[in-house]
Order: C-alpha cells, then sequence, then structure tokens
C-alpha cells in the first residue's frame, strides 16, 4: 500500500497521527522504493522473491460497534504460532514474522534463497476496552481479534430537517 492510501486510511479510520507515525511513513516511503533492487537486477530468478513485509506493515482494519471493538489485520505467509498480540485499555499493538525458504537442485546445479521480514504495529481504539476478555481467531492469512468496550456505546438517532 503506497503512502497516499495509508493517509487516506488513516483519516477514514479516524485514528491521530502521532509523529512516531510520520517518521514511520517517511520511512517506508523512502524504502518501499528498493534501494538493494539494482544489486537484485543482475540476477533475474531472484527477482519474484520479494522480502515478506518489505517496507510495509500489514493493512488493519478497525470496526467499531455498540458492545465491542473488532481489529482485522491481512498477515499472509505468517504463521500463527510467529504473531505476538498485546492490548491495553486503549490501543493493541501486533507484531509478528514469517520466513520462506526455496530450494532447488537439477545435478550439478543447487539454488538456495531465504527471504525473512518482520513487522509491528500499534494501534490506538476509539474506546476503552475490557482487555482480559479480548478474544483472537486467524484464519487464511486474516488475524482477527474482537475487544468487548468497557462502556456500550449510546447512539442516537439523528433526523434531517
Amino acid at each position: 500500500m503506497n503512502a497516499e492510501k495509508k493517509e487516506v486510511e488513516k483519516v477514514k479510520s479516524g485514528t491521530v497521527t502521532t509523529p512516531f507515525d510520520e517518521m514511520e511513513q517517511m520511512l517506508d516511503r523512502y524504502f518501499s522504493q528498493g534501494w538493494m533492487r539494482p544489486f537484485r537486477m543482475d540476477w533475474p530468478e531472484f527477482a519474484h522473491l520479494k522480502p515478506p513485509f518489505e517496507g510495509k506493515t500489514p493493512s488493519v482494519d478497525i470496526i467499531e460497534r455498540d458492545a465491542e471493538i473488532v481489529v482485522r489485520a491481512e498477515l499472509p505467509g505468517v504463521d500463527k504460532d510467529d504473531i505476538d498480540i498485546s492490548v491495553t485499555e486503549r490501543s493493541v499493538s501486533i507484531k509478528g514474522s514469517s520466513s520462506h525458504e526455496e530450494k532447488e537442485e537439477k545435478g550439478d546445479y543447487y539454488r538456495s534463497e531465504i527471504s525473512r521480514g518482520s513487522f509491528a504495529r500499534s494501534l490506538p481504539l476509539p474506546a476503552e476496552v475490557e482487555e482480559s476478555k479480548a478474544k483472537a481467531s486467524f484464519k487464511d492469512g486474516i488475524l482477527e481479534l474482537t475487544l468487548p468496550k468497557k462502556s456500550k456505546s449510546k447512539r442516537h438517532k439523528i433526523s434531517i430537517d
């Protein structure tokens, strides 16, 4: 996801941008341009391998409901055992890593490629949650956290004049 889309995503989700977020975005823009790519061009067979999470953080949706907050994160290629989640009353942190190893042997020819990547993302929550009652599920590369709110939202219907 490019930097412009990230900005739109943050505005839509209503998250507050901190100086640390701005620095992370700046580094994402710099390193996602692939400063090491010129070296990879010499070996076309390596071109198909991109390190996981190269200059990126996983895409995350935060959905606020009356009684709970649902956080969904896309984590393709990550094993369930390589994910670390921590929750406080007002934030959630997701950390993870993945690795891929590919080997090819044909007679005297031997090729081995390894790629590794990691990520960490902390998100402010739109309401206080009961962290001790949080639940997590992981299926098909999608992490889903269900975080019950401390107090239910009180919605009011507004009529249009």
